[in-house]
């Protein structure tokens, strides 16, 4: 099986990717890890990163300090993923939920004394973003969607995905079956082939502590369990605020065509730019984090 159930600060935080950034911070009931890049100026404004699912700050190691020259910059890991802890009530609790994320979050910022004026979302955290703004929970200035997964799957895995990965969730064993299964070079190999993105070997170790991690499977397994991306899609239209759309075109998790869809959703207001981020995947921003970080500052100075 794998090393431990669950990742341990003590352990494995002295050489976490910026780790003198971390803090613990205890807010809507969760112990949250977050790391806080101070930016240029005390007053400089606030930027927000919200990393997809099964991913976690580290995703944002290279990107966060190319942005925090600009922004103080915010990173924490979601609720049960890596260092954050699972919300009271595990898989079936309603801060899994899309809104209840979204709320978490909340309370996590207010804790922080912190409102963002730019929020930029990967994958699924970018629906956790949009579903913010939604409820009047933020009111940045812009948001930003990396391969942003905003509509529900279709055809059959759209049937079967979110029942599958419930039960899945909901039964101890799997996630320590599929954290000893991960472990193996090959299997981890074939998960990040499957994104259509290339990561140095240091990038792939990281993946390789939290995919091996059951605690951090469990939290992956019930965020995708209770996610709800129908009722986001329908509410997409009423999306205020201006969302910039950044698509790797070797994207394999989420369909690059996807972004046209999300475009003929969104209102006249809330067309930001959309930019296709040729031959890079879905782990585009750890790929290549300075074109990312270009395409995301320069999209604020064409607004």
């Amino acid at each position: 099986m794998s090393r431990s159930v669950a990742l341990d600060w003590a352990r494995d935080g002295p050489d976490w990717p910026h780790a003198q950034h971390s803090r613990f911070v205890q807010a809507a009931g969760l112990r949250w890890h977050v790391q806080h890049f101070t930016g240029p100026a005390p007053d400089a404004p606030c930027m927000l990163l919200l990393h997809g699912t099964g991913a976690s700050t580290h995703s944002w190691r290279d990107l966060a300090p190319l942005l925090a020259k600009r922004y103080q910059v915010i990173a924490p890991d979601l609720p049960g993923h890596a260092f954050t802890g699972l919300p009271p009530g595990g898989v079936g609790s309603p801060q899994l939920t899309l809104p209840g994320m979204a709320a978490a979050l909340k309370g996590l910022l207010q804790a922080l004394g912190q409102q963002p004026a730019r929020v930029v979302g990967h994958s699924a955290g970018a629906a956790i973003a949009v579903r913010m703004c939604l409820d009047g929970l933020i009111h940045p200035q812009r948001l930003s969607g990396l391969n942003a997964a905003l509509l529900p799957l279709g055809g059959l895995a759209g049937a079967v995905f979110s029942p599958a990965a419930k039960l899945m969730a909901s039964v101890p064993m799997v996630p320590r079956l599929f954290a000893w299964r991960a472990g193996e070079p090959a299997v981890l190999q074939r998960l990040l082939q499957s994104t259509g993105s290339t990561l140095d070997p240091a990038g792939t170790a990281l993946y390789r502590r939290l995919v091996t991690c059951p605690a951090h499977a469990t939290g992956a397994l019930g965020m995708m369990a209770n996610w709800d991306l129908p009722t986001l899609a329908t509410d997409l239209p009423r999306l205020a605020v201006p969302l910039d759309l950044l698509v790797g075109s070797w994207d394999r998790t989420v369909p690059p065509e996807q972004a046209q869809r999300v475009w003929a959703r969104l209102s006249a207001a809330a067309r930001g730019h959309l930019t296709v981020l040729d031959r890079l995947g879905h782990l585009a921003h750890e790929e290549d984090p300075a074109r990312v970080a270009d395409d995301l500052l320069d999209a604020e100075q064409v607004a």
